[in-house]
């Protein structure tokens, strides 16, 4: 299998255009791409890879870029480790990007202090540090649309639903499979909170990544503890081995719950008829049936410029690609509105970002009606904290069920506020935010 992963990842650099000189970059708008697709997280990592280059190769195909400014975009393959990734983020920083996405809280985690100094925006899409949603503490740092608290309190929340209330929480044991790494373990803190004000028993299952393909000794605690609700933090290889895993020890699969990560139909797909009910949180809907993914098939995928299958458009990883992309495409095209320039700094995406206001009627003017929430950013608030779809899967593919969930705020915001006013006490010289706000557009 890893030679498997190793011939694609060789096969997908030959297919990558030589990188393009700083002088170069300058003539258009550079947008990097720090990809994994090879190793154990490949199976995740390629179609969030090919949905963030379809969508930026559409617009130069159909617009000519972001306001007849072509995309300039390349990939660095870092295969999920954080210090490849930094290195990544030190082979392009000179050529001034102006937003870096990296694709991993490990590596965001990293790249936050220097963000400030180079004056590059990151914006880690509903992942990394969830203290970061706190704009006055980190001025350059977006998480939009949602954070890992955001997420695992919506959990709380759908347990709380189908069980009858918060209070029918209290004294029940609910767990939390997660990757032993700095993206697993962030709702941690969270689950604890609530758990404490909840009642109920929480019960941390630790997956290391030289286990994520077996889980034998985690699913043996789970068997032992018998928790009512297990909520899945994974990535990768992991995802499709802990849902099987369930099926085989005959959890319940409509109480079994993933993070928006953990809900890529090839995490669902293995366990066959017995991943039926699965359940997973989702920012975005899934699916061909919008005007602009129509045009990634018409300009892009047809034309034979994407390394998707054609059956994989759609799917929810993809399309989860998809509104990262919108998420770094729509602050530039603010920041030309705000500047009158057409070819933007970081800086002026920086301020774009602050202004992003993705209504529902932006969303069907973008060719995405009902994708996704509405997303609205502040000075302040560099997260939005917006509503959650629930996902199941039916079998065969991912169904999304009526309605929506909202994070539990009250809980959530303290322990933004709190959290960040720890970082910033723990970093001496922390840089104060300098940046005046700008007023939304």
């Amino acid at each position: 299998m890893r030679l498997k992963h190793l011939a694609l990842g060789l096969a997908v650099v030959m297919a990558v255009p030589a990188a393009v000189t700083a002088a170069q970059a300058e003539n258009g708008i550079f947008l990097p791409q720090f990809t994994y697709r090879t190793g154990p997280f490949a199976g995740s990592g390629i179609p969030i890879g090919n949905g963030i280059h379809d969508y930026l190769t559409m617009l130069n195909e159909r617009d000519g870029g972001i306001g007849g400014v072509k995309i300039i975009s390349e990939e660095c393959e870092d295969g999920y480790n954080t210090q490849r990734g930094v290195q990544c983020y030190d082979s392009v920083k000179d050529r001034h990007p102006v937003l870096v996405t990296p694709y991993s809280t490990g590596i965001t985690e990293q790249l936050i202090p220097r963000a400030a100094v180079d004056k590059i925006p990151i914006l880690s899409m509903a992942y990394g540090l969830s203290a970061s949603a706190d704009g006055t503490d980190f001025p350059w740092i977006f998480n939009a649309p949602d954070t890992y608290w955001d997420g695992a309190s919506a959990f709380i929340r759908y347990a709380a639903n189908k069980d009858g209330g918060f209070g029918k929480l209290k004294g029940k044991t609910i767990g939390l499979l997660y990757l032993d790494h700095p993206y697993g373990r962030e709702p941690i803190p969270l689950l604890q909170a609530l758990a404490k004000d909840y009642g109920f028993h929480l019960k941390l299952y630790p997956v290391p990544l030289s286990s994520m393909q077996s889980q034998s000794s985690e699913w043996l605690d789970i068997r032992r503890d018998r928790p009512e609700w297990l909520y899945i933090q994974g990535w990768g290889a992991m995802n499709p081995a802990a849902v099987q895993e369930a099926a085989r020890n005959g959890f319940r699969m409509d109480h079994l719950v993933g993070v928006w990560w953990s809900g890529g139909d090839d995490d669902a797909r293995p366990a066959g008829p017995g991943g039926k009910g699965y359940t997973t949180l989702d920012i975005n809907n899934v699916g061909t049936n919008f005007p602009a993914i129509q045009d990634i098939l018409k300009y892009v995928v047809n034309k034979g410029k994407s390394q998707t299958p054609k059956s994989q458009v759609g799917e929810n990883l993809y399309d989860r690609a998809v509104l990262n992309a919108v998420l770094m495409v729509e602050p530039i095209r603010i920041a030309q509105k705000l500047t009158g320039k057409k070819e933007v700094t970081g800086a002026d995406v920086r301020r774009g970002l602050e202004a992003l206001n993705i209504t529902e009627a932006r969303w069907k003017e973008l060719g995405l009606p009902n994708f996704a929430e509405p997303v609205h950013l502040t000075c302040s608030d560099h997260n939005g904290h917006s509503k959650i779809f629930v996902v199941k899967w039916n079998g065969t593919k991912w169904i999304k069920q009526p309605g929506s969930l909202e994070p539990i705020h009250s809980k959530v915001q303290p322990l933004i506020d709190a959290a960040a006013a720890q970082y910033v006490k723990a970093h001496a010289g922390w840089p104060k935010r300098t940046e005046p706000c700008q007023k939304s557009s």
